[in-house]
């Protein structure tokens, strides 16, 4: 076998090609791996026994070649759809150029170890939130148009859409036929679930199955599933139609519906109920416009039937009286208030000319003021050392002043 790399001048011959690849691929060992059988060719007088093992969550195969007796022994027949572990070495046919698992061990999966790996999922989406009522989607109240995923001719759809259109008969449907149940369901069911979620038309996606083994349902419970589900944009609604054992979709979709016609009736409103909610609403606003139009014909009769409304001066004149009657206490008021104070500056002026010196100057006395010679005011006299002989005197009477010389004093005995 040659080592030097492949040219344009020096290529590869098909059987080195093929035997490098052989050599590379039986490098793995043996493996073990799980999938589910799609085909099982087998007959007694054949030496070998042809299977193909598909995987449950994507479009992905490969071929076994085993022992006939393999399969002739196996404690259980085995069937396409059955879900299996295989113990195998990956082997390459140079001569024909493909690849096969060669196994020596098939182990069917029981369906208590399937359940239990359900169970195990369940509680690990649940961990992560998947669950959560605040995280599912409120479904439309009036969808146009609703995405089913369902089997071809089955009676899931038949159901879905005769209840549907009997209650609303303008709703619109989408319809996307795949496998639900077996190895190539889960894939269908993805790509179908992808080609709604990615259409902006559908308003919500029912993934329906009436009901089934607990075998057949396995497919709802696959976590490729869920978590497409989860990242779906559009509401989705589980309505497998299967109470005992519900499968995981039931817990990650955003409406879990018991059956198929269960699912038409919680998407799609009942139009003869609507019509009729419409008509009592209709009904009820016509009462209440109408009782309302009455209270306000009854507010206005009331109002047109007052005096005021008869003659609107009334109200004026009789404003303008009591104002007449306020200007009239406000002027008496004053009044009364003038003569009170006028009486008591009387009062305080008679009191002042009783105390003052000019009642005291018409009984005869006067007042004496000295007038000094520097110039300054007059001073009142009130000893005789203030007015030396030749001082200038003022005599204050109750008539005038005079003025007069001081000639000589002489002191009291």
């Amino acid at each position: 076998m040659s080592n030097a790399p492949s040219a344009p001048d020096s290529p590869w011959p098909v059987r080195e090609v093929n035997s490098k690849v052989k050599g590379w691929i039986e490098r793995l060992g043996h493996l073990w791996v799980e999938g589910q059988l799609t085909q099982v060719n087998m007959k007694p007088n054949w030496k070998l026994s042809y299977l193909t093992l598909r995987d449950t969550e994507a479009e992905a195969s490969v071929q076994i070649t085993c022992p006939t007796n393999l399969v002739r022994n196996s404690p259980t027949p085995l069937r396409d759809g059955d879900r299996v572990v295989v113990y195998g070495k990956p082997a390459f046919y140079a001569g024909r150029g493909s690849f096969s698992l060669w196994v020596t061990q098939i182990r069917p999966v029981g369906i208590g170890e399937l359940l239990a790996r359900v169970e195990m999922l369940r509680k690990s989406l649940a961990g992560e939130g998947l669950f959560d009522p605040a995280r599912k989607k409120r479904l439309p109240y009036l969808p146009q148009c609703v995405g089913l995923i369902t089997g071809r001719g089955s009676a899931a759809e038949r159901d879905v859409l005769s209840v549907a259109r009997d209650r609303w008969p303008e709703v619109q449907f989408k319809v996307i036929n795949t496998a639900v149940q077996g190895a190539t369901a889960v894939p269908q069911i993805l790509d179908a679930l992808r080609q709604l979620d990615d259409d902006p038309g559908v308003d919500v996606i029912i993934i329906a199955r009436g009901g089934g083994s607990v075998e057949d349902l396995l497919p709802f419970s696959e976590e490729a599933l869920q978590r497409a589900v989860a990242a779906a944009r559009t509401p989705v609604v589980s309505a497998i139609g299967h109470e005992p054992d519900t499968p995981i979709l039931d817990n990650v979709a955003d409406l879990r519906a018991a059956t198929p016609t269960d699912a038409a009736k919680r998407v799609v409103p009942d139009v003869l109920e609507e019509r009729a909610l419409i008509a009592e609403a209709r009904a009820r606003a016509a009462a209440a416009l109408r009782g309302w139009v009455q209270r306000e014909r009854q507010g206005l009769a009331s109002i047109r039937s007052r005096p005021v409304m008869a003659d609107p001066t009334t109200p004026l004149r009789r404003r303008r009286e009591e104002v007449r009657q306020a200007v009239g206490m406000i002027r008496r008021d004053v009044t009364h208030l003038l003569q009170q104070e006028q009486s008591q500056v009387a009062s305080l002026r008679a009191q002042v000319a009783a105390l003052g010196p000019s009642a005291t100057l018409a009984r005869g006395y006067a007042v004496v003021q000295v007038v000094p010679r520097d110039g300054s005011d007059p001073e009142v006299v009130t000893t005789i050392s203030q007015t030396p002989p030749g001082s200038q005197l003022r005599i204050r009477v109750a008539d005038g002043s005079i003025t007069a010389a001081g000639m000589s004093a002489t002191p009291a005995d």
